[in-house]
């Protein structure tokens, strides 16, 4: 079976148990042959989550044994930081996440703070300075680049 083929198959599987499927790769590493998983959720994915999923695609996997010669399954998600698309920005509204701008606004053109709205094109990011909360307001073609970020 093609990569294609069982790229399909692990879409649909994973809509059907909530996940999506962001990546996938079949390659030799080190002399074995690798099956690369990248999933991907709307909310946090803990390790947990990996092991059930991995355990669930290498169940789903052996039903109809896709790849003839023996393989190494490695399921993985993007992590805690993963990048966001602007689409799916208000999915994210109240995550902590880190904002890089076409054009500056306020002088900056990074930013790393709690989204609080998006709507009419925009969004809204609250961040401090020091001890102090500031609001900014950013055009969504504006966004060069957005991901989750870990607040410290």
């Amino acid at each position: 079976m093609e990569l294609n083929s069982i790229k399909q198959l692990l879409e649909d599987f994973l809509e059907e148990i909530g996940y999506e499927l962001y990546d996938i790769s079949l390659k030799k590493e080190m002399g074995d042959l690798v099956l690369e998983v990248i999933v991907d959720k709307d909310s946090p994915i803990d390790m947990d989550m990996i092991c059930d999923v991995s355990e669930k695609i290498s169940s789903k996997l052996d039903e109809i044994n896709p790849i003839e010669e023996g393989y190494i399954l490695n399921v993985s998600s993007l992590g805690a930081e993963k990048p966001l698309t602007v689409e799916k920005l208000p999915k994210y509204i109240n995550s902590f996440i880190h904002l890089h701008l076409k054009h500056p606004v306020d002088g900056e053109n990074i930013y790393e703070g709690i989204l609080e709205d998006v709507k009419d094109n925009k969004l809204i990011l609250s961040y401090k300075i020091k001890t102090r909360t500031k609001k900014i307001e950013v055009e969504l073609d504006n966004i060069y680049k957005v991901r989750l970020a870990i607040k410290f």
